[in-house]
């Protein structure tokens, strides 16, 4: 197989990938705060690192990946100013804060296999590692922290070279960082808040810096030791993340340490999803999430096919045009795998192995599934290569892909939209009808049955190339 190389945020370089050992390579993936749904912009970084690890085991490395549930209330800024998102919630919506964490766990979890994204080997929770947080603030204190009325922060100028991973952001870095009364210096963090006096708090703890709650940053870093270790081999998250959560995560490493180590090897970040002229957010509580999509009639993995139509490192514009394109192409390729699979066996005149070469070769240079996907549509529809060849190289596709396709079938990637007034049984017979009524030339009547299926919100496809008669729009 091709050799694995990685673009490492900490470098700014594509580099070869080389784990620590080889026998259990270890990834951990920034998880979401569940005090609300994952938008589509949020989900996009889970497709990413689905990718990279469904390409790490497809190689043959044995993995081990960790993402993170923070179901501890952190700031709305990306620094230490604003509501705590999980106390937030809880307040607006009058529930018991713990049962708010619980459902949009669930949901967050439904989203990955809606998106059929492989679940990690652990999804552990923020509040069971309260512990731990405590025990490595007081380790770093001394040396590296100091107190304010409001918590126990962490001085950056204690550590070599803070803010290595951000520096290509330095200036918009500093822009997102809100002003705390008496920090040392603006980048300074919280790694503990302490409750303010007649504070109402539904998740607090006591420790040395009074009763209060963690700061967001030492999460990760406590939980990233806890199961992959002092030193792992990649980490990943959004493109946001690379200019303070991730910078300040590398601070506590290096505190815990005593060395210059960052913690992970390799520093993976996906780029944003845009909607047209603005940035994807749940800051304003208007925002696009998975299930909005299959309101629309989109199956989930359009969305997935979307997202690897774009390199992981680039922006990726979101317009329900691109979605609707993404499941045309998936609903093609569904239809040649039914076409193949129909086939009877036959000797093949050419090889699929070229093609599987092509996959190895696209996804080992920085995981370009776009190329991957030019490779498979051109492996469907290679005559040369048997069916059942053909077959037997998709399956390494989908090993790598993570689209199903073996098995995904047509009547599944209609999905119902809320919106509709009409049930799968009654569209067909009013097709049949329409196919009668053309076929002696009733074109009046085919005309007005179009239209009644259009009034109804069925969209008919005539002379569609992949077989769709119809679809609910």
């Amino acid at each position: 197989m091709a050799n694995l190389t990685l673009f490492n945020s900490l470098s700014r370089a594509m580099e070869l990938f080389e784990p620590i050992d080889p026998d259990n390579v270890r990834v951990y993936s920034c998880g979401p705060t569940v005090y609300n749904y994952a938008h589509i912009g949020n989900l996009r970084a889970y497709v990413f690192t689905d990718t990279l690890s469904r390409v790490l085991r497809w190689k043959g490395w044995p993995l081990t990946h960790v993402i993170n549930i923070t179901d501890v209330g952190h700031l709305t800024s990306d620094a230490d100013a604003g509501d705590d998102k999980m106390e937030a919630a809880a307040r607006a919506s009058g529930q018991d804060i713990w049962a708010i964490a619980r459902h949009y766990t669930d949901a967050f979890k439904q989203n990955l296999r809606d998106l059929n994204i492989d679940d990690p080997s652990r999804f552990p929770l923020a509040t069971e590692h309260v512990e731990g947080m405590i025990a490595w603030g007081q380790a770093i204190e001394a040396r590296h922290c100091y107190r304010l009325p409001d918590g126990l922060y962490f001085d950056t100028a204690t550590v070599p070279d803070y803010g290595r991973l951000a520096r290509a952001g330095m200036d918009e870095r500093e822009g997102r960082i809100d002003a705390v009364e008496g920090k040392r210096q603006a980048e300074d963090f919280a790694i503990w808040r302490t409750s303010a006096p007649g504070e109402n708090r539904q998740m607090e703890w006591d420790s040395p810096w009074g009763r209060g709650a963690p700061g967001w940053h030492l999460e990760c870093s406590v939980m990233s030791r806890a199961y992959l270790g002092e030193r792992f081999d990649i980490h990943t998250g959004g493109i946001d993340h690379r200019e303070i959560h991730h910078p300040n995560e590398i601070a506590q490493n290096q505190a815990m340490s005593g060395t210059a180590d960052t913690g992970a090897n390799y520093w993976l970040h996906n780029n944003f999803l845009v909607l047209r002229d603005t940035k994807m957010s749940k800051s304003s509580g208007e925002f696009m999430r998975l299930q909005t999509l299959v309101d629309r009639g989109f199956h989930p993995l359009s969305y997935r096919m979307m997202c690897l139509q774009a390199q992981y490192r680039s922006e990726m514009e979101f317009s329900w045009e691109g979605l609707a394109a993404a499941q045309t192409r998936l609903k093609r390729l569904v239809q040649a795998v039914e076409t193949l699979k129909a086939r009877p066996a036959v000797a093949s005149a050419g090889s699929a192995a070229a093609y599987r070469e092509r996959l190895d070769v696209a996804v080992s240079d920085d995981l370009a599934t776009p190329r991957a996907l030019t490779a498979l549509d051109e492996l469907l529809a290679d005559k040369r290569v048997s069916p059942a060849d053909r077959l037997a190289a998709l399956a390494d596709f989908d090993a790598v892909l993570g689209l199903g396709l073996a098995t995904l079938t047509r009547e599944a990637l209609r999905v119902r939209p809320v919106s509709a007034t009409i049930d799968e049984d009654a569209i067909a017979a009013r097709l049949a009808e329409r196919r009668e009524a053309r076929a002696a030339k009733e074109f009046a009547r085919s005309d007005a049955i179009r239209d009644e299926l259009a009034a109804a919100g069925v969209e008919v496809m005539d002379g569609d190339p992949i077989g769709w008669d119809w679809r609910l729009s």
